[in-house]
């Protein structure tokens, strides 16, 4: 899986960015079905949603996935760049596993009827 992570309105240090990777990395071991070599790519957005505001949900984080037949999204807003990039990892994780049940729903109904 390959993760581009983008930066709008806001610095993306090093830290950052390594924080964001190492996250969204996690999900990996869900995709596995998915991919043969790492050609899943995860889309992902670092921002700051305004820059006069100086508190409250400043940041902003958002992850975009294309899976066979659908294209899974996450965002979310926080007072700080981790913990949103925290909540969309777990946002995704869902989604792909309802994804994944789905997946398995439709293979065992069709297999049934076969």
């Amino acid at each position: 899986m390959k993760i581009d992570i983008q930066g709008t309105r806001l610095d993306l240090t090093p830290s950052v960015r390594q924080y964001a990777e190492e996250k969204i990395g996690t999900l990996e071991r869900f995709l596995r079905r998915f991919e043969k070599e790492g050609e899943r790519t995860v889309f992902v957005e670092l921002a700051r949603s305004t820059r006069h505001h100086k508190s409250g949900d400043v940041f902003y984080a958002e992850a975009t996935l294309e899976l066979p037949g659908t294209i899974l999204r996450a965002e979310h807003k926080d007072e700080d760049i981790r913990s949103a990039i925290d909540r969309i990892r777990d946002i995704l994780k869902n989604n792909i596993a309802s994804y994944k049940n789905e997946a398995t729903n439709r293979t065992q109904r069709r297999t049934r009827n076969k």
